[in-house]
């Protein structure tokens, strides 16, 4: 896929619609480089069942209208060294949330954060080395930031990472 130009904005969505119109082909393409995003296009193509030119213009439309947004790795968090893992979840003053949302994006560790609906305001996942590390990520990063009213950390004891360090627990049965 290295002739694939970069994608300027996505191409403006018609009024009433907030979506692009999806056939199967284009969510197939979208399952196999989910999977897969290193695929050339010949193999996407294979993989679909059209062509290659097919497969490259769909991919392109997919692009430029913002469907696929990028390519990424997934990378194992204990083989990265950050094998401690935590939900947090944080309770905000209501009228600080745009500060408190830049503030957080700034913060290391935290993989990912979402505004929620609920007793919380945001969910994060944060990864880190070990526990003094998570500690310091909430008690002295996150509560410093103006408008964090409260968090509650929710300890990720396995996240499904089939690693060889977590590989053997698989095998074992439930006999002694």
């Amino acid at each position: 896929m290295d002739q694939l130009h970069t994608p300027g904005p996505p191409a403006p969505v018609p009024a009433g619609r907030t979506a692009a119109v999806l056939d199967d082909i284009d969510r197939a393409i979208i399952r196999e480089l989910q999977t897969d995003g290193r695929l050339s296009i010949r193999a996407l193509a294979e993989r679909v069942n059209v062509s290659r030119s097919n497969a490259y213009a769909r991919l392109e439309r997919l692009l430029g209208e913002g469907v696929i947004t990028g390519f990424t790795a997934r990378v194992d968090p204990v083989r990265a060294g950050l094998g401690t893992g935590a939900y947090v979840l944080v309770t905000i003053d209501q009228h600080a949330w745009r500060a408190v949302l830049t503030r957080l994006r700034e913060v290391p560790h935290i993989e990912h954060l979402a505004f929620v609906g609920g007793d919380f305001d945001l969910v994060m996942l944060v990864r880190t080395p070990d526990n003094a590390s998570l500690r310091d990520v909430v008690l002295a990063r996150i509560h410093a930031v103006r408008g964090v009213r409260s968090t509650r950390t929710w300890l990720i004891f396995d996240d499904g990472y089939p690693t060889e360090s977590r590989r053997w627990v698989s095998g074992m049965t439930g006999s002694r």
